[in-house]
């Protein structure tokens, strides 16, 4: 379900959106909806957005050599419509009427008029129900949204200027409006990262070169007993590297117990052809 919500959140990213629904039910496993605002996809690209390996994000070799959108494969909406049912709403932004089809294992179906806003839908329900065996390997509904949560909180880390509302079984769980100043980003990474983290935060901000390294680092004396607060984002994608967190973590070597860890949310944009 993890992986679901992160493909269907990074193409709302890619299509431009500025506000986000997501509505799960039993962690994404039952439900997986997902709306946003974006540019939508015109009628006669619905069918092929459930072609395998067909993408809207490459259009040249410039692009493939500085990609600077979160996905580009063409593959992620095939692969879930082949283990789930699912759905595809959208109108594109200068259409004047939405569209809707239908994925699964045997090819999507065919398309139909749909009363839609500007922007796009995707609905996953019943995920791995064709495949009962794949089904078995999940983890409890807790465990499974845990790990939702964790995907979705660091896209909403990654993107402080999209607005973003989840709600899991009919319950709100978040509702972050979108942030445009430094006071606003701050507030938001609070709701995120918690009050310990705000309250022992060290503003950073560097230019380099070509690069800019910003975001927070909490104080040596409030460091964390495991890794689980550091998020590192490249050009507005999170990614784990463990160059950059040794980098971190020499930087705090003589401050720091060798049991514990620092926390920190760090943003670093650069080129993207680099």
């Amino acid at each position: 379900p993890a992986s679901v919500v992160k493909e269907l959140l990074e193409n709302c990213l890619d299509a431009g959106a500025t506000r986000v629904d997501v509505e799960l039910e039993e962690a994404g496993i039952r439900l997986c909806r997902i709306r946003d605002n974006g540019a939508g996809i015109v009628r006669d690209e619905l069918a092929l957005a459930l072609a395998r390996h067909a993408t809207s994000k490459i259009e040249s070799l410039q692009d493939l050599e500085q990609v600077a959108t979160l996905g580009f494969r063409g593959e992620a909406l095939p692969s879930i419509a082949s283990v789930s049912r699912l759905t595809i709403t959208s109108r594109y932004r200068d259409a004047p009427a939405g569209f809707s089809i239908t994925g699964a294992d045997g090819g999507p179906g065919p398309v139909m008029p749909a009363a839609h806003p500007i922007g796009t839908t995707v609905e996953v329900r019943d995920l791995f129900f064709s495949t009962p065996a794949r089904r078995r390997f999940l983890r409890s509904e807790r465990t499974e949204f845990t790990h939702v949560r964790a995907t979705i909180e660091g896209i909403a880390l990654s993107r402080a200027g999209v607005a973003l509302r989840v709600l899991h079984n009919q319950r709100v769980v978040m509702d972050l409006a979108a942030a445009h100043s430094p006071a606003e980003l701050f507030a938001r990474v609070g709701k995120l990262c918690g009050e310990e983290f705000i309250r022992h935060a060290i503003d950073l901000e560097r230019d380099g070169p070509g690069l800019t390294l910003r975001g927070w680092i909490t104080q040596p004396a409030h460091a964390r007993s495991q890794p689980d607060l550091q998020h590192v984002f490249l050009n507005g994608r999170a990614i784990r590297d463990k160059l950059l967190s040794g980098a971190v973590r020499a930087a705090y070597r003589d401050v720091l117990f060798r049991d514990r860890w620092p926390a920190y949310v760090l943003y670093l944009d650069m080129d993207p052809a680099w």
